[in-house]
């Protein structure tokens, strides 16, 4: 009579037969490193760029404006061997106010219990004293150290030279990485750096998914990044975003949206909306357009401005934006 055989003898004595499959098994699950680097510099050094670059796609929003971040922004990027979650944090910089303060906090708080830090360094400014207090920061840190000096489509190999020498000596680097986010250039040699850097492990997040920042954050920020492309002087820093409401109608594939802009003064209201409404108008047919990239469908956006004073300089507010630690 032949012997019956349970459901794992039978696993066992079919891998027994192809061996060379339960290594290839073996070896693949081996081979999986995940974990968190975080991206950290001055303002405006491009750590959003970069962010964008390596997801292929933007999830991040970018200006030349200080402040632009003030989100601590995860992005999680997958490929066969890998999952890397990306940290875009706030430039580092010398704080005005309650916002500016919790901005630091959020961007130092970003290298904590991460497995990488990338230290951005833009190769078309002058190594400065806002860099050097950023990598006195980066040196405490117990992560992987990589230095990147951003932006070398800016300069000739002389100036990069420059700032490499500059930067190189400040840390224990354990890559160096030469990059443009804006032509690409260098970007994967810096993902394979990293990835390399990174522990054995499981992927923490599916792999469909770009980031775990909740739409309503997300919307908030693709229409704060149209007034910063249009507003001037103080405005753009005086501009808070909130969703108030955002629904989705499945007959119609249509997102209708509901948004408030903050700002701190009744002429910075005006400078919103601009004459006849025009300004208003502008910023919410480019974030509209945008959104709906973002989406795949159609979106309804109704946007309005209301004055709350001084609201940079009150905790609880800022944290009901979310900016900084309140994300």
């Amino acid at each position: 009579m032949k012997e019956e055989l349970s459901g794992e003898d039978l696993i066992n004595a079919f891998f027994a037969e192809h061996s060379d499959m339960a290594d290839g098994v073996g070896l693949q699950q081996a081979e999986l490193h995940s974990g968190f680097l975080t991206l950290v510099g001055r303002p405006n050094v491009g750590k959003s760029t970069l962010l964008n670059a390596i997801m292929g796609k933007k999830i991040a929003i970018t200006s030349s404006t200080a402040q632009t971040t003030r989100h601590r922004f995860r992005g999680i990027y997958n490929r066969p061997d890998a999952q890397l979650i990306i940290v875009d944090t706030p430039g580092v910089h010398k704080p005005q106010d309650a916002l500016g303060e919790e901005l630091n906090e959020s961007a130092i708080k970003g290298m904590e219990d991460v497995d990488v830090v990338a230290f951005l360094l833009d190769a078309s400014m002058p190594f400065g004293r806002g860099d050097e207090w950023v990598l006195n920061q980066v040196a405490k840190s117990h992560a992987n150290k990589v230095l990147v000096v951003s932006k070398t489509d800016k300069v000739d190999e002389e100036t990069l030279q420059v700032q490499l020498e500059a930067a190189r000596e400040k840390a224990d680097w354990d890559a160096i990485c030469p990059l443009s986010a804006k032509t690409g250039e260098g970007v994967a040699e810096f993902i394979d750096e990293v990835c390399a850097l990174l522990p054995e492990g499981p992927r923490w997040f599916p792999e469909d998914m770009d980031t775990d920042q909740p739409l309503e954050v997300m919307v908030a920020e693709f229409i704060r990044e149209k007034i910063l492309y249009h507003a001037y002087d103080e405005v753009p820093h005086a501009v808070g975003v909130q969703c108030e409401e955002l629904e989705y109608d499945r007959k119609k594939r249509l997102y209708r949206i509901f948004a408030m802009i903050y700002v701190e003064h009744d002429s910075q209201k005006g400078i919103i909306i601009g004459k006849g409404g025009r300004g208003i108008s502008r910023i919410g047919r480019e974030a509209r357009e945008d959104l709906e990239q973002l989406l795949g469908e159609r979106v309804y956006l109704d946007l309005r401005v209301k004055v709350r004073k001084n609201w940079r300089r009150d905790l609880n507010q800022i944290k009901r934006f979310g900016y900084g630690e309140g994300n």
